[in-house]
């Protein structure tokens, strides 16, 4: 019976997003790397805004830092990027329907999380398992910016990990560089 408790406990602490131990013994000591939202990232470069989730009712903004934003189409982004992901609600009417713009696009409603992805050498020691996606980490708060969400992190290394090394295991990496320099 311990050992089942045990196990329940073990799977369930890492189910939260937290990563409490390092996939690489050498930094087994080490806590893992923590990223705050940064006051003033709306100012930053965008990196796509207004990308529609209509499967979800989703609209979201991402920014990127000035060194994120120094990357070329084809590599890697450099150490210390940062992404910041702000997610809306899309608005609903009163029948529950979900509104839409006259170009057809979500109507975005409340802001319901911020997510970051932060990238700096060593970092994939901290990642689960069979699940390194290079060096990035992620992390997620509530609209206020301050307070840690228990979003299941993991799902973003399991999201981001098909990408591959190509796509430096970012989403919209094509369409990020497609809108920077079209054809």
């Amino acid at each position: 019976m311990k050992v089942a408790v045990a196990l329940v406990l073990v799977c369930c602490g890492g189910c939260v997003g937290v990563v409490t131990e390092p996939a690489d013994t050498s930094n087994a000591m080490a806590p893992p790397p923590h990223l705050d939202v940064p006051a003033s990232y709306r100012s930053w470069p965008t990196f796509l805004l207004g990308v529609q989730r209509t499967d979800n009712a989703q609209v979201r903004d991402i920014y990127v830092n000035a060194t994120g934003a120094a990357a070329t189409d084809g590599q890697p982004f450099p150490e210390d990027t940062v992404m910041v992901m702000d997610l809306f609600a899309a608005q609903k009417a009163s029948d529950g329907t979900v509104m839409q713009n006259s170009d057809g696009t979500l109507v975005k409603g409340d802001l319901l999380k911020i997510f970051l992805m932060g990238k700096k050498t060593g970092w994939q020691a901290f990642a689960p398992s069979g699940m390194t996606n290079g060096d990035w980490l992620y992390f997620a708060y509530q609209p206020d910016g301050v307070t840690q969400t228990t979003d299941s992190i993991p799902g973003c290394f399991s999201c981001h990990l098909p990408l591959g090394q190509s796509k430096d295991w970012v989403q919209r990496y094509d369409e990020y560089f497609e809108d920077r320099h079209p054809n």
